[in-house]
Parts: C-alpha cells; sequence; structure tokens
C-alpha cells in the first residue's frame, strides 16, 4: 500500500490523499486553502482560474502524482464531507483524471454542483451519489475496487469516513469529524461499524488531528445549542439590531438559531449568497427543517434594499449573515467597513456562533474587524461555537475501535499533528515504524 500525502498535511486546508494498491489510484479529497482565497479576494484578483489559483497556493499540488506515474491510474475521486477545504479544489482538479469517477454523499455532491455553477467550471466526471453506511464498487485494472462511506458527525451534514478495502488491508479515511452523540440533525457516529472493520484489520489510518493536543471531548452540538440559547436570553433591546452569524455549512446549528430566533418574535433573514447556497443544497436532500420560517436576500441589489428596511426597522428582523472570518467582501465586512444602507450603532447585538480557523491571515482580519465593531458601540458574543474537529478523547475512543497497525496525522500543521503521535504512544505506536509524521507531496509505503 503505498499512500502519497498531497496537501493538509503542513496546514489547516487543501486536504488530498492519494492511495496506490497495484495499478489503481483512490483520490481522497481535494479541498482549497481558505486563507488564499481570502488573501485572493484582498487583491482584487480573479479567483477562478486553476492557474491563478495554483500560484496563490489554493490548491493542494496534484502535480506530484504526475511525477510517481500515477496520473492515469486515478479511478475514483472520493469525498467525505462538504467543507470547501475537502471538496472546493475538485471542480479545478478533477480533469485532470478525465476516467475517475466522484463519490459524495448527496449533501455533499450538491454542494460541489453548485460550487461548478457558481464559479462557472465545467466538469465532465461522472457524479455518482453513495448513501451514508453504504459499500460501493468502482472499476480497477484487475476487477472492482470496494470502498465504504461509514457515517459519522462534524459540522456540517452527511459526513462519512471512507475505508478503501483492498488485498493490503484496508485504509481508513477520517478527515473530519468529532464524535457526537447528540448531532442535532442526523445520528450519532455508526460505532458498531468502526468496531467491525478494526476487527477485519486496518492497515493504515488517515486521521484529523488538528485538536488532538486539546486534552478533553470534543463537545456535542448540544452543548453549541445550550450556549446558543443562553446568548439569545442576553439580548433586550428591543429597538436594536440583532445579528448572527456562523458556518454557511453548519445545518444543524442554522436549524437551533432558527428555533431560538422565531421566540424573539423577530422576522429571521438569511441575507447572502454563501448560506442561501448551503441552504438550498440541505432542502434538496431534505435536511433543512427551517427553510419555510425564514427569508433569504441572495443577490446584492436584494440585501441591500433589505439593509435600507433594516436601518429602519432595527427591532424586526433576526439577520443571519455571512463574514464570521471577516472575508472580504462578505455582509458582515462591508456593513463594518460603512459599504451599505445599514450602519451598526450603538446597542446592537452581534453573536459570533463560530470560531476563528487557526490561520494567521483569519485571525488578524476576525481582530481588525472585532475592534471596528467595539468602536461602533456593538455588543458582541464572540466563540458563542463548539468545535467539530476531534479532541484527544475522541481519537482515544477511535484508536481503540479501529486498532489501525499504521497512524497517519493529518488536517494541521506539524505542530498541530504531533499531539497525535504522542496519544499514539499510548497504544504502543512508535514513530517513523508505526505512527507516522509526514508532509506534502511525500510518499509512504506500507
Amino acid at each position: 500500500m503505498e499512500i502519497c500525502t498531497i496537501g493538509g498535511y503542513e496546514e489547516v486546508g487543501k486536504n488530498m490523499t492519494a492511495v496506490k494498491i497495484g495499478d489503481d489510484v483512490i483520490i481522497f479529497d481535494a479541498g482549497i486553502f481558505l486563507p488564499a482565497v481570502i488573501e485572493l479576494q484582498e487583491e482584487g484578483g480573479q479567483r477562478y482560474s486553476e492557474s491563478k489559483m495554483r500560484e496563490v497556493g489554493a490548491l493542494p499540488n496534484d502535480l506530484v502524482l504526475d511525477q510517481l506515474g500515477w496520473k492515469d491510474k486515478v479511478r475514483a475521486i472520493v469525498v467525505g464531507h462538504a467543507h470547501l477545504d475537502h471538496v472546493g479544489g475538485i471542480p479545478y482538479l478533477a480533469k485532470r483524471y478525465p476516467k475517475a469517477n466522484i463519490l459524495a454523499t448527496p449533501f455533499t455532491m450538491e454542494v460541489l454542483k453548485s460550487i461548478i455553477t457558481d464559479e462557472k467550471l465545467t466538469m465532465n466526471n461522472k457524479l455518482i451519489y453513495v448513501k451514508e453506511n453504504s459499500v460501493n464498487f468502482v472499476q480497477g485494472k484487475k476487477g472492482k475496487i470496494k470502498i465504504e462511506f461509514i457515517h459519522t458527525t462534524h459540522s456540517t451534514i452527511q459526513c462519512a469516513f471512507i475505508a478503501l478495502h483492498s488485498k493490503e488491508g484496508i485504509f481508513f479515511y477520517a478527515l473530519d469529524f468529532k464524535f457526537d452523540n447528540y448531532p442535532g440533525l442526523g445520528l450519532p457516529p455508526n460505532y458498531k461499524r468502526f468496531r467491525q472493520l478494526g476487527q477485519k484489520g486496518i492497515n493504515a489510518l488517515v486521521v484529523d488531528a488538528l485538536y488532538s493536543g486539546t486534552d478533553k471531548k470534543t463537545a456535542s452540538e448540544r452543548v453549541a445549542s445550550h450556549m446558543l440559547e443562553d446568548s439569545f436570553s442576553t439580548v433586550r433591546n428591543k429597538n436594536g439590531a440583532f445579528f448572527v452569524t456562523t458556518f454557511s455549512s453548519h445545518i444543524a446549528r442554522l436549524d437551533k438559531i432558527v428555533e431560538f430566533g422565531r421566540k424573539t418574535n423577530r422576522k429571521i433573514v438569511f441575507l447572502g449568497r454563501s448560506l442561501n447556497k448551503y441552504v438550498m443544497c440541505a432542502e434538496k436532500v431534505g435536511m433543512a427543517p427551517f427553510r419555510n420560517k425564514v427569508e433569504m436576500k441572495k443577490y446584492r441589489g436584494q440585501v441591500n434594499a433589505f439593509l435600507r428596511d433594516l436601518e429602519k426597522n432595527r427591532g424586526k428582523y433576526l439577520v443571519v449573515c455571512t463574514g464570521h472570518q471577516a472575508e472580504p467582501g462578505s455582509i458582515l465586512d462591508r456593513i463594518t467597513q460603512g459599504d451599505t444602507p445599514f450602519k451598526f450603532r450603538k446597542g446592537d447585538n452581534l453573536i459570533f456562533s463560530s470560531s476563528v480557523i487557526p490561520a494567521p491571515v483569519n485571525m488578524a482580519a476576525r481582530e481588525r474587524m472585532d475592534k471596528k465593531l467595539r468602536r461602533q458601540g456593538v455588543r458582541l458574543q464572540t466563540d458563542v461555537h463548539v468545535s467539530g474537529h476531534a479532541g484527544a478523547e475522541d481519537l482515544r475512543d477511535l484508536i481503540e475501535m479501529l486498532k489501525p497497525k499504521h497512524i497517519i496525522p493529518a488536517h494541521g500543521s506539524i505542530e498541530q499533528e504531533t499531539p497525535l503521535i504522542k496519544v499514539a504512544s499510548e497504544f504502543g505506536y512508535k514513530l517513523g515504524t508505526t505512527s507516522h509524521l509526514t508532509s506534502n507531496g511525500k510518499l509512504l509505503k506500507i
């Protein structure tokens, strides 16, 4: 079993891994590096060109597969969930693998299709919708290749671990996850199947190590729900504006925002293309129970017309919008900069039901935004949120269930991945022998 760690092994983003068994290669994920895209937007650059995206480091460097002679052996691209750092690079890269089918759960596939449409890209690869907890087959050179999608939980819906079954054992791909027994929407993880595969024999585990240095179990979405309800209870200025910002893809969180928002007797309005995109994708797969309880404003003209009304009727609405990472051009960024008909005033409320992505450009941008908002007199509540990434306790549980022969940390810098090596050592894994710190573009032979 040969594993090429293409991207996501030195940074948070552009996740991509390729596994070769015999003459067949399967690619797992192909994401973008969001900070590079944000910088491109700040420069006013064209973000839709593959060459420009490569130039700024927004795409994983899959050209390493050409050097290895693997490019023409790629049989499928499989995707674990709908976040852009896992799926966002596929429209740019898939044409390099024209014979590769793309497999993903329905919500993930709908998000992929929306990216292709929104960014006016073309992709001719066959798209195959798969169910969670299903076994699927793709054609290899000498027979069928078995690929299994097993339900897990993260901070969006219809997420899956992916198991590649082969004569060399099982390759298990666990990006991203936390073990949430009360996920809000959808079911808890399929622990029974994890244990069954562990008994069958896992050869290699690539696993989300972003918060492996956090000595706790990552809190459930149920905890975030209680935090959010408490934060709503503090908003007492009935004549002030009330905003909430969160991840557009966090459908369970949006559901709770609407549930608590309805108790305020304010009309709930979702602003922006990103929220519209993810909500519509969730509705297509029957997982947007709140859709008929909100108004959505997608286009710039609609948004500005609404903001003019909001300026006059500040106590009438609860606004849910994008911009929690202070992304240039996001609605919250434009309001903060004074570029819309609505202006924040003293006593307005803003809840960040999100965390800052731990990358320097994001952290610096949010620090600047928060300072401006405070100067404008806005009452901020930040980090009303729980992470979607596994803490050390989740990782211990996963290792105990899967019992892999080899562990490979992913989804962060070397500093962020190293704590998982320490966790693995508790189970007898040895660095360089059965646990492996690697980097982008490297090849591991197991």
